[in-house]
């Protein structure tokens, strides 16, 4: 008989292992928390905009996982593992039984330990949940603080703005996105969404959340206070160790996995937020859904191994596309068009170019990410690397 595998979340990447596993011949149950389908978690930012509605979210619904293969369980949390009789005992108490099982668990939103933090109108933005509890507070409008100046901070500012709030956003450091933009960068994006209603504190610290019964506002380090309604924290993730480390599994700064996607544990795989494999967490889609097709293959007999590649995100924040790689600091050539809204940024070590941020127009985002990831010198011509893959004529 074939074996039966369990995948342990239903985001993108616990789905596609699931699928490729089921496609490969083993017995699949997938489990997911939350009481709903799979669903797109990167298009939930178009969902509170109005941009998309939830059935664009979902790519499967239940017959499409049965006829593929996967039997489907929403609204079931695994509790436990009891690896000696090979059995995951849900919240309710039930036992599924496994054979191998892939832990898909993802990364839980970070809420900050201040004062107020616990009263009603505090929201996280991670899950379909999440953004339904958003779009109930913003049907009267009012206004609503987002602490944090991420790209997940920044979709739930444009998003509420978009709904009608007044959206202020908190941020510690003097721009936004600072791991992924440079100052320059993180200027023109500041003020482009400031153009459309979202305004920014910027260095600011919270304090606190006032209210009495619900929120009223919050109260900056600097004795600032700001009305609001709701306050959306969108201060960073944490990988979801949770049921790895009370099964024994080896847990560093997430669940310890190796290159085939294997835990402390041969039997179980860890793969996208959860997992650290080979010492390196990530955070974005394109690498999780990476390691799922890895994960599948060990499960179905393969020996594909995860090789992880020069780091580069591409995002689009409210219309304006972003892109940066590699290391973002130091010495660098600047090209800025503040008449196209465009700018670009490169970051030299040497006669090397070791990262690169470009706002505006990242049509040249593949040229820079080869010269990053390949080390080639660029001598003389550094200072003509901003005109993109018209410096790979001059090389030439």
């Amino acid at each position: 008989m074939s074996q039966q595998v369990l995948v342990i979340g239903a985001g993108p990447a616990g789905t596609r292992c699931a699928l490729r596993a089921a496609e490969g011949g083993a017995r699949v149950t997938l489990c997911g928390a939350e009481a709903a389908l799979p669903y797109d978690r990167v298009a939930l930012s178009a969902l509170l905009a109005g941009e998309k509605t939830l059935p664009e979210l979902i790519p499967h619904d239940l017959r499409g996982l049965q006829d593929r293969g996967v039997a489907f369980r929403p609204a079931t949390p695994i509790a436990a593992l009891d690896r000696a009789a090979r059995a995951a005992v849900t919240a309710r108490g039930e036992r599924i039984p496994y054979d191998r099982v892939v832990i898909a668990t993802g990364s839980r939103a970070i809420r900050l330990n201040v004062p107020g933090a616990g009263l009603p109108g505090v929201l996280t933005y991670r899950t379909l949940d999440d953004v339904r509890a958003m779009l109930r507070a913003a049907r009267g409008g009012g206004s609503a603080v987002v602490v944090g100046g991420g790209l997940l901070g920044l979709e739930a500012a444009a998003g509420l703005a978009r709904r009608g709030m007044t959206v202020t956003v908190l941020h510690p450091v003097e721009w936004p996105m600072e791991r992924q933009l440079d100052a320059g960068a993180g200027g023109l994006l500041a003020r482009r969404l400031g153009r459309g209603g979202i305004r920014f504190a910027m260095p600011a610290q919270l304090a606190a959340i006032e209210g009495e019964g619900r929120v009223a506002g919050v109260l900056l380090a600097d004795g600032r206070r700001i009305a609001a309604q709701i306050v959306v924290m969108a201060v960073g993730i944490r990988p979801d160790t949770t049921l790895a480390a009370a099964a024994g599994l080896a847990i560093g700064r997430g669940i310890m996995a190796d290159a085939v996607m294997r835990s402390s544990d041969p039997d179980i795989l860890a793969i996208g937020e959860c997992a650290e494999v080979e010492g390196r967490i990530i955070g974005l889609v394109a690498p999780a859904l990476e390691q799922a097709e890895i994960a599948a293959a060990t499960l179905t007999g393969g020996a594909v191994r995860y090789a992880p590649r020069a780091e580069s995100v591409a995002l689009k924040v409210s219309g304006t596309a972003v892109w940066s790689a590699g290391e973002i600091e130091g010495e660098g050539v600047t090209l800025r068009d503040e008449e196209e809204d465009r700018y670009r940024r490169l970051f030299l070590r040497g006669d090397r170019l070791v990262g690169a941020v470009l706002y505006g127009d990242v049509a040249d985002s593949g040229f820079y990410l080869d010269l990053i990831a390949s080390g080639r010198r660029v001598g003389r011509h550094a200072a003509a690397l901003a005109l993109g893959p018209a410096f790979a004529r001059e090389m030439a």
